[in-house]
């Protein structure tokens, strides 16, 4: 008896070590195949083709990671400080730092150096609602490839505008319930916008008829205007006398206004500040005398250079922008010379109220009249803030005294 539990015993000791021999030649062979598997070729292993296309498909994160593989092994980043760089950017190499955008469209593939056949050389936005589409589509379409089209939508609607060809092309932002000066201080910042010579800024009730946008510009490089619009044609309600349309020349800078109307002639209204005013609509909104000065800019260009000044003279929170065209003076040198009127190409504005369609009845008064009176407002907030900033200048400069 004592003799088979000892041989018992001995046997579960032989099947004990070959459990552990086996394990670690399991284990140690293994090892080998794992460190050699990299080297095998699933061709030469003969998979079916399917599964082979199977494997291909599945990225390989570590291909990824080799590609790259200079950036991930550099263990010290230079010290850099660069206070020339723009704001926020001190700490980056300058040669990294794109400051400027624009608006050309890329693809999602390919070399980012082939995505644009063309480059648009100028810029024209349009504030719209889809009930004034068919006017914008006679508009765009006197625009060349040279312009690129940026439409800002305050109803809402953007999807409805896919039924012109040209829309596909075009950059849409929307925001409901929003003026252009809104959207320009918003999107069109001076280092978005850097790309473009002329950034137009325009309503959406203009006629165009007469209009070709690329003799427009060849006359505004001819006569050196930054700031400029096309004459409005005259038999289409009154306007001022410096905007009106004159049949016998390309451009002018210079007008005779009414009398009393104008206390310097090198000023606004005489000369060309007070671009695109129009006081029949003047008179149909504010039921007041023609001689109280609240006014729109409803068809300004700008050169680059210029935009990048009135950009920062627009304020944030004044969304109407009235006042501001008999300021734009400040942002050219010599004003009387950089900014006129182009005659020959000129527009028909057909005012149509329907930003006033877009306040709120409160008191009992039609939606217009909220527009209106906060216009009013802004229009004499913007003046004071402006003569403030002057006063403020002047004294700190020792130039007031």
């Amino acid at each position: 008896m004592g003799t088979m539990h000892r041989s018992g015993v001995f046997k579960k000791t032989n099947d004990s070590a070959r459990l552990i021999i086996t394990t670690i030649l399991g284990v140690v062979f293994g090892f080998f195949i794992g460190v050699s598997f990299p080297s095998v070729s699933f061709n030469k292993i003969h998979l079916p083709s399917s599964l082979i296309s199977s494997f291909e498909a599945i990225p390989d994160d570590n291909s990824y990671l080799r590609d790259r593989s200079p950036e991930i092994t550099q263990t010290e980043v230079p010290k850099i400080y660069v206070p020339t760089n723009p704001r926020g950017a001190e700490l980056l190499p300058p040669g990294i730092v794109v400051s400027e955008s624009d608006f050309y469209l890329r693809r999602l593939w390919g070399e980012p150096s082939e995505d644009l056949k063309k480059k648009p050389k100028y810029l024209v936005t349009f504030t719209v609602g889809i009930e004034q589409r068919n006017n914008i589509d006679k508009c765009v379409k006197k625009f060349s490839e040279d312009f690129q089209i940026l439409l800002f939508h305050y109803d809402g609607h953007t999807t409805e505008w896919d039924q012109f060809e040209w829309s596909k092309n075009a950059i849409h932002v929307s925001v409901k319930k929003q003026t252009k000066w809104w959207y320009a201080k918003r999107f069109l910042h001076p280092d978005v916008v850097a790309a473009y010579e002329y950034i137009f800024i325009w309503d959406e009730d203009l006629g165009v008829e007469h209009f070709n946008a690329d003799r427009y510009i060849e006359l505004v490089k001819k006569h050196g205007l930054d700031i400029s619009q096309p004459g409005l044609e005259p038999n289409n309600g009154l306007t001022w006398q410096m905007t009106k349309r004159r049949g016998d020349q390309e451009v002018h800078k210079v007008t005779e206004e009414k009398p009393g109307w104008c206390s310097d002639p090198l000023l606004p209204p005489c000369a060309a500040y007070a671009l695109s005013l129009s006081v029949s609509l003047l008179s149909l909104i504010l039921n007041t005398q023609a001689h109280t000065f609240f006014v729109e800019i409803m068809a300004p260009v700008f050169s680059r250079e210029a935009w990048r000044c009135v950009w920062h003279m627009i304020q944030n929170d004044l969304v109407h922008g009235w006042g501001l065209d008999f300021a734009l003076r400040r942002c050219v040198e010599p004003a009387h010379e950089k900014i006129g009127v182009v005659d020959s190409q000129w527009i028909i504005h057909q005012v149509i109220p329907s930003l006033g369609n877009q306040g709120n009845s409160e008191g009992g008064k039609a939606p217009w009249e909220g527009v209106r009176a906060r216009c009013k407002n802004e229009w004499s907030m913007f003046q004071n803030r402006l003569a403030s900033a002057d006063k403020a200048y002047l004294a700190r400069t020792g130039k007031g005294s």
